[in-house]
């Protein structure tokens, strides 16, 4: 039975860096090998990792629509694990590619259309501002509020526990 899957691919930053196609190639040859029919695939995005994946610091994404049967996706799957060029990936079926996929696959497959290349793995990435810190006029300043300026605690009605006239009487 065929389905449709999409998948992320993990690329390592070193193969992007020679070639996009071959990087690419190096996820649709696999696919392809295995009987999957590649309808898209396109760079989403190039990342600083949040921990290091075979000693890198950086990734390319590749996100891929392709239709396949299930009966080989375990031997896919082993392929993927063991490719030096595809450091992580991610497999999930789904009903439909969105039509907002396919604009931009049409788009990277232009004859204009030039792949950013991904910068050197030590650079450093700009901080965030964390949210909530940022005004639209570029200050950041946090507003805390005085707790001094709460009000006098002796005004304050509500009954306090206080020792009764009984208990008093019988400590003596």
């Amino acid at each position: 039975m065929t389905a449709l899957y999409e998948s992320m691919f993990l690329l390592d930053n070193a193969v992007v860096r020679e070639s996009w196609n071959a990087a690419k190639a190096a996820v649709t040859d696999v696919l392809e090998k295995h009987g999957a029919k590649v309808t898209t695939i396109r760079r989403w995005e190039e990342r600083k990792l949040a921990y290091p994946i075979r000693n890198k610091l950086r990734g390319t994404y590749a996100l891929c629509y392709y239709e396949m049967g299930n009966e080989n996706i375990a031997a896919m799957r082993r392929e993927f694990d063991l490719s030096e060029r595809v450091l992580r990936y991610l497999i999930l079926r789904t009903d439909e590619v969105p039509a907002t996929e396919l604009e931009l696959h049409a788009a990277e497959q232009a004859a204009d259309f030039v792949v950013p290349p991904p910068p050197p793995d030590d650079m450093v990435e700009p901080d965030p501002v964390p949210a909530g810190l940022d005004d639209d006029d570029g200050s950041s300043e946090v507003l805390v509020p005085d707790l001094d300026d709460e009000g006098d605690v002796d005004d304050d009605d509500r009954p306090r526990g206080k020792k009764s006239e009984s208990r008093d009487s019988e400590d003596e």
